[in-house]
Formats: structure tokens, C-alpha cells, sequence
């Protein structure tokens, strides 16, 4: 089973996605750290120097390349729902389970978040409306399951997606 959680920048793919590699006894890969390991420097930084397209030339062939491997759960970036190559190469690939949070609960988690480049602007909750209004269609168009993050815990989250799983016939029910 190949599953890959999408949403928002501080949805929390990498921490659900963690406990729900563990919980599925899956191999757990982070798109954006296994770019970074290619690249040799942060995203951050290299998107400064390189500029978006060259990350998102990166981003899209890293993708290609993970969707391909065996069952694992990957947490993709924020923004691979941008190129329609990564949609379809992880609608093909994987199961894909959309972490919907809104705005405003990706900003209460994250508003101390220092290390983001994403908040790091005049106004960062209407930055994070702004990139909820454009990428929740891509979100929703890529995924085969939308789960609403809300103030649910990470295992409660976890026991959602596999809930979700076990329904769909895609993973076995637990004894």
C-alpha cells in the first residue's frame, strides 16, 4: 500500500504521516526532506537562490521518483498539488488522503513557527486564507479521502485515515 497525505503547510502530513507509517508498519518518506538530502542545502535556502521553478522542477521528478517505490506513506510539500505531473502521479501511484485544516487552524498551530518562510510575512494568516483559496481545489481534485484536521489529536487523526482505509477495503480491518 503506497499512501501520500497532501494539504497545507502545517497540516501536520510529516507528524500523522509518521504515526501512521508506524501504526501500518510502513516505511515513512517526507518529499520535502528526501529534496533536501538531493539538493544538499534547505528548500528555503534553495529557493532564494534557485527560485520556484527550479524547486518545482525538483519537486516534481523527487515525487515521480518516490511514487514509484514500494508501499510506503509519504508526506509531500505544501505545494507539489501545483503541477499537475505530481496530482496525477500521486492520484496514479497512491492513495491519497487530504489533511483539510483551514486557515485559521494552520495559524493557531503554527503561529509561533519561526522557521517557516511561509509566515514570515506582514501578514501570515492572510497569506495562509490566500494559499487555502488556491491549492483546496488541487487538494480535493488529487485526493482519494478528505479527513478534516480540526483540534482532533495525531492518533485520533491517525485512527481516522486507517478508519477511512479499512472502509474502503484498502487496508485490512484490525482484529
Amino acid at each position: 500500500m503506497r499512501l501520500a497525505l497532501v494539504g497545507l503547510p502545517g497540516s501536520g502530513k510529516s507528524t500523522v504521516g509518521r504515526q501512521l507509517a508506524r501504526r501500518l508498519s510502513l516505511p515513512f518518506t517526507d518529499s520535502d526532506h528526501a529534496i533536501e538530502r538531493l539538493i544538499g542545502c534547505s528548500i528555503r535556502e534553495f529557493f532564494e537562490r534557485e527560485g520556484e521553478t527550479a524547486f518545482r522542477d525538483i519537486e516534481q521528478s523527487t515525487i515521480a521518483d518516490l511514487v514509484q517505490r514500494d508501499a510506503c506513506v509519504l508526506a509531500t510539500g505544501g505545494g507539489a498539488v501545483l503541477r499537475a505531473a505530481n496530482r496525477e502521479a500521486l492520484r496514479d501511484a497512491c492513495k491519497v488522503v487530504y489533511l483539510h485544516s483551514t486557515p485559521e487552524e494552520v495559524f493557531r498551530r503554527l503561529r509561533h513557527d519561526s522557521a517557516r518562510p511561509l509566515l514570515q510575512v506582514k501578514d501570515p494568516l492572510e497569506r495562509l486564507r490566500a494559499l487555502h483559496a488556491e491549492r483546496d481545489p488541487l487538494y480535493r481534485e488529487t485526493a482519494h479521502f478528505v479527513i478534516e484536521t480540526g483540534r482532533p489529536s495525531v492518533p485520533t487523526l491517525v485512527n481516522m485515515i486507517i478508519m477511512q482505509l479499512e472502509l474502503a477495503g484498502i487496508a485490512p480491518p484490525r482484529p
